[in-house]
């Protein structure tokens, strides 16, 4: 198997973000609000690529100082390779080239490998948003770490 690879996607990535999004995400996102991130200009889609197609995809935005990762993930079956490390890579990469000053995101308290990433990554907590994500299978709302990593 060759080693997979990243891409910026366009509107022709939509039906498969879609099923990326619906085959790895308890909540995927809607297909309108993915094919909204493709035609953005302020906003980059990066996909993780490999023959068979899409393993894996992250969502960054521009705002005017900073950049802003909306969303990242890998598919389960490829989890644990390091393939998440490499497309936070890419995005870091993507947020310097545009001159942002920070990187931020969010994430669920209870996502122990993510957060351990984005800490590998050089991220450090900002702050919490209590109760902000909706419940994952029958467990209750779930707090966001607020992120950041600087990039100057």
């Amino acid at each position: 198997m060759s080693e997979p690879w990243y891409r910026e996607l366009g509107p022709g990535d939509l039906a498969a973000l879609v099923e990326l999004e619906a085959s790895a995400q308890e909540h995927p996102w809607a297909s309108s609000r993915l094919e909204a991130a493709l035609a953005a200009e302020d906003v980059a889609v990066l996909g993780m690529q490999e023959s068979a197609g899409l393993i894996g995809h992250a969502v960054v935005v521009r705002q005017p100082f900073d950049a802003e990762l909306e969303g990242i993930l890998v598919v389960p079956s490829r989890r644990g390779e390091g393939q998440a490390g490499r497309l936070l890579a890419a995005v870091i990469e993507r947020a310097r080239d545009w001159g942002s000053e920070r990187l931020l995101l969010e994430v669920r308290v209870g996502n122990v490998p993510a957060i351990a990433l984005y800490r590998r990554a050089g991220f450090a907590e900002d702050g919490r948003r209590h109760g902000y994500y909706p419940p994952l299978a029958g467990a209750e709302r779930e707090d966001a770490l607020l992120m950041s990593c600087p990039l100057a």
